[in-house]
């Protein structure tokens, strides 16, 4: 694939930037390059965006999109990535707003779509179960429908960012008697200060608590606010599933890591040298460039699918090694920190040289990429039957 812009892309990619550096706070593509971005920082972003006509680009003009050409779609994903640029909600933007402008009724599209792209509605995902991860398919959570509502029963768990989640769409089983279980689930729309929800933040590893469980004891949902056919979920869902997947890969964000971290080792000095002259860490280092370029070249050719409305299986693969580079990149941020890598942060205001401070952070939070969006180990199984047909 020729990744070499043309004069026409190279002129849209200016465009972009000239947005993002310009009308975007710099403080918050800062905070976003040390991973301490905030809720304020995101709502603000995409808010600028969104009057530029820039947070839903991909999604039908009469809501928001652009029309882009998959080159230019895949340029917006990776200038913004590049810049630090606080990336619209992707809970919003790439996962229930393309659902909703797909197979919402007319209603439903009115009534979400402009607050969606706006982020005056905040959207969680209620997917993931305790024992429905990357086996969603074996998802428990059901939604009995009794007149005009569905009652819904269950956990969901792993909820990225739900502490400020004001709707959630939650994939239930509606149909527990379907012969196949991807049969039998429904995608609905949940507003979550509907009584009989509780909410709990689980503890990571680096500290944090960006996610949580949900639990629902008889909690009411209009039916009107199911989306497209009942016991249809499962068709909804593999189409959201290759979105996230995309997103998941952060290959612009990786390339944006490789180059910081070029930076800084030609000037921290070793005993032999250089960092940056080090062997073994060049060798690290032109193994990450080499795969940064396929990966790019791999995003283009997803990106171009999911515009002709298909989901392409080949996410899986983008999914899969865009991770374990971006893992890979964290632990050579980590030899390049050197020990203020291990600091720990005070909680006080961060200081100039503070990227080092947050690398034992980072290197830790990122060790879920392997696991959410689908483990590693199930996109394996999906690239080995769909794509190699095995």
């Amino acid at each position: 694939m020729d990744l070499e812009l043309s004069e026409g892309d190279i002129a849209f990619r200016d465009g972009l930037r000239e947005v993002f550096l310009g009308a975007i706070p710099e403080d918050i593509r800062r905070r976003t390059a040390l991973n301490r971005i905030t809720r304020d920082d995101i709502v603000t972003s995409q808010r600028i965006l969104n009057e530029h006509g820039l947070a839903v680009p991909h999604w039908p003009e009469r809501w928001g999109g652009r029309g882009w050409t998959p080159a230019q779609s895949h340029l917006y994903a990776a200038e913004l990535q590049r810049n630090a640029v606080p990336q619209p909600l992707a809970f919003n933007v790439s996962l229930v707003g393309p659902i909703i402008a797909e197979f919402g009724s007319e209603e439903q599209q009115r009534k979400f779509l402009p607050a969606t792209a706006n982020l005056d509605i905040w959207w969680s995902q209620g997917f993931s179960e305790p024992e429905a991860g990357s086996d969603l398919a074996s998802l428990r959570t059901t939604a009995r429908r009794e007149g005009d509502t569905y009652v819904l029963n269950g956990q969901k768990t792993w909820t990225t960012l739900g502490q400020f989640g004001e709707w959630m769409f939650v994939l239930a089983r509606t149909n527990p008697d379907a012969p196949r279980k991807q049969q039998g689930l429904s995608f609905l729309l949940l507003d979550l200060a509907t009584p009989g929800i509780e909410r709990r933040p689980i503890k990571l590893v680096d500290g944090s608590s960006e996610v949580n469980e949900f639990f629902f004891d008889n909690v009411e949902i209009p039916a009107e606010n199911l989306v497209g056919e009942e016991n249809k979920g499962w068709t909804y869902a593999k189409f959201l599933l290759g979105n996230e997947r995309n997103g998941i890969a952060q290959v612009g964000t990786s390339q944006r890591v490789y180059s910081d971290l070029a930076t800084a080792a030609a000037g921290i000095a070793t005993e032999d040298g250089p960092l940056a002259a080090d062997p073994e860490f060049r060798a690290s280092m032109h193994t990450a460039k080499t795969t940064l370029l396929a990966l790019e070249a791999t995003q283009m050719r997803v990106t171009g699918a999911s515009e002709n409305g298909a989901a392409s299986p080949v996410s899986s693969l983008l999914k899969m090694e865009g991770t374990q580079a971006l893992q890979a990149l964290s632990k050579l941020r980590m030899r390049v920190a050197g020990p203020d890598g291990m600091l720990l942060d005070a909680g006080g205001e961060l200081r100039a040289d503070d990227a080092a401070v947050v690398a034992a952070e980072q290197y830790l939070n990122q060790r879920k990429l392997s696991i959410f969006g689908g483990s590693n180990e199930i996109q394996r199984g999906v690239i080995a039957k769909t794509i190699l047909g095995l």
